[in-house]
């Protein structure tokens, strides 16, 4: 039997955007099962608890779920170290193929993650491209030296990001019913009001 082709995609995503949605149908109709999970990034400060980023990831699939079935949102496997992750999947499906999917921003970060050498062994590396930001040889070079293989997605996602939507506050940037719960918890008001 053809093993299970499984996708790991792991954010900390602080809110999740239209963009984050877009990456998630894309790898909905590219893999067998999609595991997500939202965990607490050691390069990035958070606005947002881990909770409440949490919820607002399961309001993004919930979206989703019309198109796509094959979504797992998966708490249970978060550690704000990827390795553990994998570890903890590879644990759970034990004759599938994981690939680890990434930004085109976090490739110059990989090599230094925590374990980097082990977690690439495991996997695969998938990269999404991000407007203005370009995924050079001089980048893939070392991570493939890491023991992966790496491919570029073939999608365009919306140019939008959480940052960009903290600080301008573009509805357009967020599913409506994430807008909501930013609402109803009155996140990211004080970001806004310091770029006001």
């Amino acid at each position: 039997m053809k093993p299970q082709e499984i996708a790991l995609f792991g954010t900390s995503a602080d809110p999740p955007s239209i963009g984050h949605r877009s990456i998630l149908a894309w790898l909905a109709q590219n893999f067998d099962l999609c595991v997500v999970w939202v965990s607490d990034n050691p390069f990035k400060q958070h606005q947002a608890t881990l909770e409440q980023r949490l919820a607002m990831m399961e309001l993004t699939i919930a979206d989703l779920q019309r198109e796509a079935q094959n979504i797992l949102l998966a708490p249970h496997i978060a550690h704000s170290r990827t390795i553990f992750t994998v570890e903890k999947a590879r644990h759970i499906w034990q004759s599938a193929n994981f690939t680890l999917v990434v930004g085109a921003d976090i490739l110059p970060q990989l090599p230094q993650w925590y374990r980097s050498a082990d977690l690439l062994s495991q996997v695969k590396l998938l990269v999404m491209p991000r407007a203005g930001i370009t995924v050079s040889l001089s980048l893939i070079e070392p991570i493939e030296k890491l023991g992966t293989t790496v491919a570029i997605a073939p999608v365009a996602i919306p140019n939008v990001s959480s940052t960009a939507y903290r600080h301008e506050h573009d509805d357009q940037m967020i599913l409506p019913s994430v807008k909501e719960y930013i609402q109803q918890q009155k996140l990211y008001e004080r970001e806004v009001a310091k770029s006001n």
